[in-house]
């Protein structure tokens, strides 16, 4: 019997990835968001993804669909409902980085656009919609009540000025979690607000010498790269309802980076 049933935007690859394979591990099918499905990768990708939360024994439906873009959003709500009928949890994570890193002064209108559209703005609307959704499923009282996930970055509140609308992005992210924790309570929603840190995914293999380097110095109390997994038990643990009583809690998975040290 399933648990619930998670939608995970950009679902596919990365933390994403991380968070879809806990969840179905421990009993939730599965919508998996992404951008776009090539039917001849099997190796890697959604499909990839797909087979093993079959193996599971979980179900699993691909979304296709560019977060970005609002025209899609209803459609990709629509093919979640569907399959499943209902929404228990939205888990935000579909995002981006720069596609280079360039100085706050030298940020490009483009680029800035670009990681606006993907970080912020598209989850801020789809998840207008699909909470939209939830309230109508709390008001059909169905069998439990929806939940909300954002996963935003340390980036939130740590400036880089050489990839300044990723940070700004991410801020924008945290404070639209606080936003929808705050209207959905009377409905018994919850909203949660996760800040991966240092995570060893493709988005970071251009620097990991960088934080190999500043790891190793102590940048962070434990010693080593986030992982995809650790995202995704965080998410499990709040999927659980055990914060149940931490709506709108801001939950750092950063091995300690945010401690303040003398």
């Amino acid at each position: 019997m399933s648990k619930g049933i998670a939608w995970v935007t950009g679902g596919s690859r990365g933390i994403g990835r991380g968070v879809a394979l806990e969840l179905a591990r421990h009993g939730y099918d599965l919508a998996v968001g992404c951008t776009k499905m090539d039917p001849a990768i099997t190796d890697r990708g959604p499909l990839a993804v797909r087979g093993q939360i079959e193996a599971m024994g979980r179900e699993c439906a691909i979304i296709e669909g560019d977060v970005s873009d609002r025209n899609g959003h209803l459609r990709m709500l629509n093919e979640v409902l569907e399959r499943f009928e209902r929404i228990d949890l939205l888990v935000n994570n579909a995002g981006v980085a720069p596609l280079q890193r360039l100085d706050v002064l030298e940020c490009t209108e483009e680029s800035y656009d670009r990681v606006m559209g993907i970080n912020l703005r598209g989850p801020f609307f789809l998840t207008q919609l699909v909470a939209r959704q939830m309230v109508k499923q709390v008001e059909a009282n169905t069998p439990r009540l929806p939940m909300i996930v954002f996963v935003t970055s340390i980036s939130s509140n740590t400036a880089s000025p050489n990839r300044a609308e990723y940070c700004i992005s991410k801020a924008g992210l945290s404070m639209a979690a606080q936003n929808f924790a705050v209207r959905l309570a009377e409905h018994g929603i919850a909203v949660y607000d996760i800040q991966p840190g240092i995570m060893a995914t493709d988005m970071t293999e251009g620097v990991k010498a960088k934080y190999d380097r500043l790891i190793e110095e102590g940048l962070l109390l434990t010693k080593r790269w986030g992982t995809p997994e650790d995202v995704g038990k965080a998410v499990v643990v709040l999927a659980e309802g055990y914060f149940e009583y931490a709506t709108g809690g801001v939950i750092e998975i950063a091995g300690g980076f945010g401690v303040k040290r003398l």
